[in-house]
């Protein structure tokens, strides 16, 4: 069994859920996606965020990067963005001649913790290829060296609202995304009021300065992430379970999954990946551990699923435009044909 001397697991807990309460001062009514948010982070995992134009998802990076600390940057998707715009500055010294600084991915050097690509659809998919090799390697190469990033984690969030002059990711570059988290306006009347009525939330950046930094130190992140993986247990059952939800996954038509008005032989082209089943266990672990509790229950596992895996199951092009309509279907199916172990 492995053990970690320098970590307290029960201390690191109380700061992971003052980092919540921190986040939810500033970010109110979105307590899911906080949580997932805090989840990703344990599990040093990047986010994609989406939703309508004006309902918080940049506040809520904003914040989360803030609760964290450390080296921060951020980029804004534009049609005319290139690569070379994220890795070099280029300027007129005062002498007059061209000088060439480090751009945004790089001006932290190795030490860079937080990397935010705000409205990243707008970008060219040159940029989301340098994009895709930050997040999977955490690494670029620039100024004839390699510059690698330990402590990066990538926040991005994507407009679904415009279309045009817009670029959506591949499947490739979304499953790189540890989990896409939905942003909607709270639903209680009583909180959309408040953030039309109340002028605290008016100034978005007095809101977020009054958010403490640091709760969850990002230089300790990976050692926390590699403690709760080896400490959270899954039992067979629930390993059981998991392989099942796959195996239904891989052969919808074989487990008589049914969704109206949807061939299910002819719905999904790939996806469900090792790699998707295993970030779904790293998930349910971190939750577990969020909720207080050594092992991993089915709740767990149901509970991360859309946000981990929904991403990565890959529709054809002919129900990709109702994706929004059938995936929630296609996930109670998939559930209601694994039975919950005991």
């Amino acid at each position: 069994m492995l053990v970690f001397p320098n970590l307290n697991l029960a201390e690191w807990r109380a700061k992971a859920l003052s980092f919540e309460s921190e986040i939810a001062k500033a970010v109110v009514g979105q307590d899911r996606a906080i949580r997932l948010m805090t989840i990703a982070t344990l599990c040093r995992g990047h986010v994609l965020l989406e939703g309508d134009v004006g309902v918080g998802k940049t506040t809520l990076l904003r914040t989360v990067a803030r609760a964290l600390g450390g080296p921060y940057e951020r980029i804004e998707g534009t049609v005319d963005l290139m690569p070379n715009d994220m890795l070099y500055t280029p300027f007129i010294g005062e002498d007059g001649r061209p000088r060439v600084d480090p751009g945004p991915a790089l001006a932290h050097g190795e030490n860079l913790a937080i990397f935010f690509f705000n409205e990243i659809n707008r970008a060219r998919p040159q940029v989301h290829a340098l994009l895709l090799r930050m997040m999977a390697e955490r690494s670029v190469t620039a100024f004839r060296r390699e510059v690698r990033f330990p402590h990066l984690q990538v926040f991005a969030d994507r407009n679904k609202v415009e279309r045009d002059e817009t670029f959506e990711l591949p499947a490739a570059a979304r499953d790189r995304f540890f989990m896409e988290i939905r942003v909607a306006a709270p639903a209680e009347r009583a909180m959309r009021s408040r953030l039309v009525f109340d002028p605290a939330f008016h100034d978005v950046d007095a809101l977020i300065g009054r958010v403490d930094e640091g709760i969850l130190p990002y230089d300790r992140l990976a050692e926390l992430a590699t403690a709760i993986q080896a400490t959270i247990h899954a039992s067979p059952a629930i390993e059981a379970y998991v392989i099942g939800l796959w195996d239904v996954l891989r052969d919808l038509a074989g487990n008589d999954i049914a969704i109206e008005g949807v061939d299910v032989a002819r719905l999904v082209v790939g996806g469900a990946s090792p790699r998707g089943l295993s970030a779904l266990v790293r998930a349910a672990r971190a939750n577990a551990w969020l909720e207080g509790r050594d092992s991993v229950v089915p709740e767990d596992v149901r509970a991360m699923f859309p946000v981990v895996m929904g991403h990565r199951i890959f529709f054809s092009p002919i129900y990709e435009m109702r994706r929004d309509e059938i995936s929630p279907a296609l996930h109670r199916a998939v559930f209601d044909a694994v039975p919950i172990p005991a």
